[in-house]
């Protein structure tokens, strides 16, 4: 499982960098052959909601509009807002992942324990990490302008998570809103309230899940993708603004076959424990907290869209829940 989250994390905890003119990554799915490409896309098609980025849902009297995001900035979220800007001034309230309440809870957790983000005591990466890797690990770091006496102090969790934003992204990377930040603001503007879906900690729970010596591992791991970072950045970003980001999921799933090791079952196998684990549920603990803000009146409820489609995505989970759920055009 170690390799696979690694490969897996720039979607499911960033949704990947944004892929901006400074990024000149190529779209790998374009550049897969035919017979390739039209497997992942069965595969994707296979799931329940596989495709789409903004639903409407009913059920009763009550009402939600769904928007799958994007995490981090890109210029193409600007059309997007302009279709959601009356929905959010219409809305009861906002639902997020984190709002500036969470985001508040992160900061002050941060300041009264930087052990969650940094090796405040014991060995640091540089003991860690076989010479070698940490010799690429610096090389990677230092290209995103961290140095590496302070890359070396950094949990590897953390290490991993900076990774998975190219070195050509990372002058975006000082206070990036994505498309959830944008709709804070809008909320914000119209005096909307903004709550969130889970608690400011999630990130560290699912960690907690992983040993140190586990996500030392990853580190490794990720850097192997290093040298296609910018590809896969752009890969995922136009994924998500075609409405198709299940389709980033089985591709993940094509490139871990090829990874030493691994049979095609074990990858199998562990891309489902990965999808129980980061994804479902969460997916499932949002659920309760929809409903009962959707009693208080119409809302809108934003998050990463990988979480949007699959058996256990939050689309699926509301029609089990007896809402009707609709998909609704976006420019």
């Amino acid at each position: 499982m170690r390799a696979l989250i690694a490969c897996l994390l720039s979607f499911t905890l960033l949704a990947a960098a944004p892929a901006r003119a400074a990024c000149y990554g190529m779209n790998l799915l374009d550049l897969m052959p035919a017979e390739d490409r039209a497997r992942i896309e069965a595969a994707a098609a296979a799931v329940p909601f596989p495709e789409g980025n903004l639903w409407t849902a009913r059920k009763g009297d009550q009402s939600l509009t769904v928007v799958g995001t994007y995490h981090l900035d890109d210029p193409r979220h600007d059309a997007t807002l302009a279709r959601l800007t009356p929905l959010v001034e219409e809305a009861s309230a906002l639902l997020v992942e984190a709002g500036p309440e969470e985001e508040k809870q992160l900061l002050d957790r941060i300041a009264r324990d930087p052990s969650v983000m940094m090796i405040t005591e014991g060995p640091t990466l540089i003991e860690l990490l076989p010479p070698e890797t940490w010799t690429r690990l610096k090389q990677a770091m230092s290209a995103r302008g961290i140095p590496g006496f302070m890359a070396a102090k950094f949990q590897p969790w953390y290490v991993t998570v900076m990774l998975s934003v190219p070195p050509c992204a990372m002058s975006e990377m000082t206070q990036p809103k994505g498309l959830d930040g944008l709709l804070i603001d809008a909320a914000k503007a119209a005096e909307i309230p903004v709550r969130a879906l889970e608690p400011y900690d999630t990130v560290f729970t699912i960690f907690e899940l992983f040993n140190q010596q586990d996500q030392v591992a990853m580190i490794d791991q990720t850097l192997i993708m290093e040298p296609a970072s910018a590809d896969f950045s752009a890969t995922l970003a136009d994924a998500y603004f075609d409405g198709q980001s299940q389709l980033t999921w089985e591709l993940m799933r094509e490139q871990s076959y090829a990874m030493p090791g691994y049979t095609r079952a074990q990858v199998d196998a562990e891309m489902a424990a990965l999808e129980e684990v980061l994804i479902s549920r969460r997916n499932l603990s949002w659920i309760p907290v929809i409903d009962a803000a959707a009693a208080q009146g119409p809302l809108v409820v934003a998050f990463g869209a990988l979480h949007l489609p699959g058996e256990k995505g939050v689309l699926n989970l509301l029609a089990q829940d007896g809402w009707t759920v609709t998909p609704l055009p976006l420019p």
